[in-house]
């Protein structure tokens, strides 16, 4: 049996990635601190400090569609923060035991989010995070942008695989997709940039149905 190809997509602002040397991989870090020189032969590329981690994978998405790996492995550039403080070296091993187990989707959380329209419940008001983004204080829009998504009316709750924003995914979930439904995603974050809204946060609880493998995107007749 071929090995399967398999790719990080890391979304950095000023996080050390230095945790990256834990695997073989091939990495991309896409770089919006602007302080990063080299990673031990990651590939490096700068982006604007906008709209979140979605920003970043929908735009590495659109720029390669449809030449992928068999699998992209999408993280942050702090992926541990929200793992129980697991280490990089069990990350990369979860990953090459679903990928051995020809898992399409999964993702590196050691919870599951179960949350309505508004994304409640939600610490989005929490005193500690006062200030580090325009939206702090407000609901999170993700039935609304469900509906941008998919044209069709959201369901009253959704289970969130994925919420930390750190996912492998199979070469197959992305193409299920036409380009210009990421195109549409990324406009969606590029019309709220500073995440006044919390376009960006409503993304980490949609990962799992963007990347379900369901063609079901419009309305039925």
């Amino acid at each position: 049996m071929n090995r399967a190809s398999v790719e990080i997509v890391v979304a950095r602002y000023k996080e050390d990635v230095s945790w990256l040397a834990e695997t073989d991989y091939p990495a991309i870090i896409y770089d919006k601190g602007g302080d990063l020189v080299a990673v031990g032969g990651k590939c490096l590329k700068s982006l604007p400090n906008i709209g979140r981690e979605g920003h970043t994978y929908f735009t590495h998405i659109i720029e390669n569609y449809p030449v992928f790996p068999d699998y992209t492995i999408f993280l942050q550039g702090d992926p541990f923060f929200h793992t129980e403080k697991i280490t990089a070296h069990e990350v990369f091993e979860q990953a090459a035991q679903k990928i051995a187990k020809n898992a399409k989707f999964f993702g590196f959380a050691w919870f599951k989010l179960r949350c309505d329209r508004l994304g409640r419940p939600h610490d989005m008001d929490d005193p500690k995070s006062k200030g580090k983004w325009k939206g702090w204080g407000k609901d999170i829009p993700v039935g609304e942008v469900f509906e941008k998504l998919f044209k069709r009316p959201s369901p009253e709750q959704f289970i969130a695989s994925a919420p930390t924003g750190n996912f492998l995914v199979a070469r197959e979930r992305i193409l299920t997709r036409p380009k210009s439904f990421y195109e549409n995603a990324l406009e969606l974050i590029l019309a709220d940039p500073d995440d006044e809204n919390n376009t960006g946060h409503a993304f980490e609880r949609l990962w799992q149905v963007i990347f379900n493998g369901s063609t079901h995107i419009n309305p039925p007749e």
